[in-house]
Protein backbone atom coordinates (compact mmCIF):
# COMPACT_ATOMS: atom_id res chain seq x y z
CA UNK A 1 0.00 0.00 0.00
CA UNK A 2 1.31 3.26 -0.52
CA UNK A 3 0.67 6.22 1.75
CA UNK A 4 1.78 9.62 1.14
CA UNK A 5 3.60 11.36 3.74
CA UNK A 6 4.51 14.78 4.26
CA UNK A 7 8.20 15.01 5.00
CA UNK A 8 10.14 17.95 5.25
CA UNK A 9 12.84 17.76 2.21
CA UNK A 10 15.83 18.22 4.64
CA UNK A 11 14.82 15.72 6.91
CA UNK A 12 14.05 13.22 3.84
CA UNK A 13 18.37 13.91 2.76
CA UNK A 14 19.38 13.21 5.63
CA UNK A 15 17.56 10.40 6.11
CA UNK A 16 18.72 9.13 3.09
CA UNK A 17 21.91 9.15 3.86
CA UNK A 18 21.21 7.47 6.95
CA UNK A 19 19.76 4.56 5.16
CA UNK A 20 22.57 4.21 2.57
CA UNK A 21 25.24 3.83 5.61
CA UNK A 22 23.18 1.04 7.29
CA UNK A 23 22.83 -0.54 3.53
CA UNK A 24 19.44 0.29 3.28
CA UNK A 25 17.34 2.50 1.22
CA UNK A 26 14.91 4.56 3.19
CA UNK A 27 11.63 2.61 2.28
CA UNK A 28 13.30 -0.07 3.99
CA UNK A 29 14.22 2.24 7.08
CA UNK A 30 11.14 3.47 7.79
CA UNK A 31 9.09 0.35 7.98
CA UNK A 32 11.89 -0.93 9.90
CA UNK A 33 11.27 1.84 12.52
CA UNK A 34 7.85 1.41 11.98
CA UNK A 35 7.82 -2.66 12.60
CA UNK A 36 10.16 -2.03 15.74
CA UNK A 37 8.28 0.89 17.49
CA UNK A 38 4.78 -1.39 17.16
CA UNK A 39 6.71 -4.48 18.30
CA UNK A 40 8.29 -2.28 21.67
CA UNK A 41 4.77 -0.54 22.24
CA UNK A 42 2.82 -4.30 22.00
CA UNK A 43 5.24 -5.35 24.55
CA UNK A 44 5.61 -2.18 27.09
CA UNK A 45 1.35 -3.40 26.52
CA UNK A 46 1.55 -7.13 27.40
CA UNK A 47 4.25 -5.77 30.30
CA UNK A 48 1.85 -3.22 31.62
CA UNK A 49 -1.35 -5.69 31.72
CA UNK A 50 0.81 -8.20 33.28
CA UNK A 51 2.09 -6.11 36.00
CA UNK A 52 -1.42 -5.26 36.39
CA UNK A 53 -2.89 -8.89 36.76
CA UNK A 54 0.18 -10.04 39.17
CA UNK A 55 -0.35 -7.34 41.53
CA UNK A 56 2.55 -5.53 41.18
CA UNK A 57 0.46 -2.66 40.04
CA UNK A 58 -0.11 0.11 42.20
CA UNK A 59 -3.85 0.27 40.51
CA UNK A 60 -4.58 -2.92 41.39
CA UNK A 61 -5.10 -4.23 44.68
CA UNK A 62 -5.60 -8.39 44.20
CA UNK A 63 -2.92 -10.83 43.21
CA UNK A 64 -2.55 -14.27 42.55
CA UNK A 65 -2.78 -16.83 45.20
CA UNK A 66 -1.11 -20.30 44.99
CA UNK A 67 -3.56 -22.30 46.92
CA UNK A 68 -6.20 -20.22 44.60
CA UNK A 69 -4.40 -21.20 41.49
CA UNK A 70 -4.05 -24.94 42.10
CA UNK A 71 -7.77 -24.98 43.35
CA UNK A 72 -10.01 -28.34 41.78
CA UNK A 73 -13.13 -27.36 40.93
Amino acid sequence: MHTPLVVDDKLVAEARIAATVMGKNLNQLVNNYLETMIHEQKAASSFAEFAFLSGKSKQHSWSFNRDELHERT
